[in-house]
């Protein structure tokens, strides 16, 4: 959910505290919590799935899936974002990694669902980072990946899709820019998803 690994130096176990005051962080405001919840439905499978949520932050999206009837693992480099995360979706499907988003701590273990938010720009090596997380799919399973590009950070929807092309499944690209509900706020930058496989 954040650029965790990498992003900019910046001390993510500082910012844990505070972390949720951003409205797509969150997702207190029940019109955005409704938003990203309506978007997770139309990326997600119908059926109860297994999702890793790389870079979870505080684990809002995971507790959106898990709500969802999703089985969650959520994997940050964050402990005090995972101590959050673990918090939040106490008493639920879900369990909360210490770990490197580009390299997750999951073993053997497959999932249906890869979800990445704003974590794949800051990551060195994007593409053999997609590879690895496309090897954690179950057969059918797709990758969905929320970027943007935000000043001088980020990463164009063509570049990521351009990134995902030779994993071998359908690639969708889906703007998100022109939803405020989102972010809480209208925003003027580039943002989207690219949705991988699960055809």
């Amino acid at each position: 959910m954040t650029e965790h690994s990498g992003g900019g130096g910046v001390d993510w176990n500082a910012e844990a505290a505070t972390f949720d005051e951003e409205p797509d962080h969150g997702l207190r405001d029940p019109e955005v919590r409704r938003a990203w919840a309506q978007r997770l439905r139309a990326w997600l499978p119908e059926r109860a799935s297994d999702v890793l949520d790389l870079g979870c932050g505080t684990g809002s999206l995971s507790l959106l899936a898990a709500e969802q009837g999703h089985r969650v693992t959520g994997v940050d480099l964050s402990p005090a974002m995972v101590e959050r995360a673990r918090a939040k979706l106490a008493g639920r499907d879900a369990a909360f990694l210490v770990g490197d988003a580009a390299q997750p701590p999951v073993g053997e273990q497959r999932f249906d669902v890869v979800l990445v938010r704003h974590v794949l720009w800051a990551l060195p090596d994007p593409g053999r980072v997609l590879r690895r997380w496309w090897g954690l799919l179950r057969p059918g399973g797709r990758l969905v990946l929320v970027e943007g590009v935000w000043g001088a950070f980020g990463m164009s929807a063509e570049v990521v899709s351009g990134l995902a092309e030779p994993l071998g499944g359908r690639v969708r690209v889906e703007s998100l820019s022109g939803d405020s509900l989102l972010w809480g706020k209208d925003v003027d930058d580039e943002r989207y998803a690219v949705v991988v496989g699960g055809d």
